[in-house]
């Protein structure tokens, strides 16, 4: 079965490109920075399109690593700014998108820095976040970026398919938990195909997830701060075998003020945290105070 031209790499990586740049910058993916490269120039593209990329959208990446994802992005997007932590690669990357991009070069930003402490990023606030995130870090990174820029409207992440079923479960599903309620106080969260093992360099020994976020178009209406909510959040799911008038005895300041919040809030004192929504954590926020008096 012969490729069609839509198929052929062009200016993205294959599999021979990233092996010779990585050994050119003496680069060997390593497990501590949770490092798998995307060899395969079909599998960017398909983020691109699932990510729903427009030719206005200034795109925010997290570890680009050797830039496949990056140089797809940038054959869509108005811009794209970087964010990488390595320094090797960091170094690099600018080069690789101005010998394979040369008309777009002008359109991309790099920002060496941790994600988890960027604040700011050059250019035009971003409107979508499209990344292959680093498994160890990944939902920190992605509830970072959501909270740091409000004008990230969609989001695309490939995260192993573990986290990804986290981040996109309903309550009542055994995996709800911390990241599902998080990520659901910005955004309409759900699963968007999953990618083989294939595709990496190396190959990972577990499968991954494409999740899509979607920034609600009004933020949650609660009179708590996002703060409050997700410290009742935390304290639900630190014991999660308890109810949540034990688990969150402690946050309400005892057993008899936890009850009160929940009953205020028309959660039953005997539920558990993963079958509330949100939106029933920010009501039991809400009545934290009221209940401690």
């Amino acid at each position: 079965m012969t490729n069609s031209s839509t198929d052929e790499p062009g200016p993205l990586l294959g599999p021979a490109d990233i092996r010779e740049l990585a050994a050119t910058l003496g680069v060997r993916p390593t497990k501590q920075k949770g490092q798998n490269f995307v060899i395969d120039a079909n599998t960017v593209r398909r983020i691109v399109r699932t990510a729903e990329v427009r030719p206005d959208d200034v795109v925010v990446e997290v570890g680009p690593g050797l830039g496949s994802l990056t140089l797809a992005l940038l054959e869509t997007a108005d811009r794209v700014t970087a964010v990488e932590i390595d320094d090797l690669l960091a170094a690099a990357l600018p080069a690789t998108v101005e010998a394979r991009l040369p008309e777009r070069a002008g359109r991309f930003a790099l920002v060496h820095s941790d994600a988890m402490k960027v604040t700011e990023l050059p250019g035009p606030p971003p409107t979508a976040l499209v990344a292959n995130l680093p498994y160890n870090v990944a939902v920190p990174v992605l509830l970072h970026m959501l909270a740091t820029f409000p004008t990230i409207e969609r989001t695309l992440v490939m995260v192993q398919a573990e986290v990804a079923d986290r981040l996109a479960a309903r309550p009542g599903n055994k995996v709800y938990g911390v990241p599902s309620v998080k990520a659901n106080w910005y955004a309409e969260v759900k699963r968007a195909g999953a990618i083989g093992r294939n595709v990496f360099w190396p190959a990972p020994n577990v499968d991954s997830g494409l999740v899509s976020l979607v920034r609600r178009d009004k933020p949650l209406e609660t009179t708590a701060s996002r703060d409050e909510v997700f410290a009742a959040v935390d304290a639900a799911f630190a014991q999660r075998r308890k109810t949540l008038r034990s688990a969150l005895a402690g946050w309400a300041g005892s057993a008899a003020a936890a009850e009160a919040a929940l009953v205020a809030a028309g959660v039953s004192p005997q539920a558990r945290g993963e079958s509330l929504t949100v939106e029933e954590f920010a009501r039991i926020a809400e009545h934290k105070e009221a209940a401690a008096q």
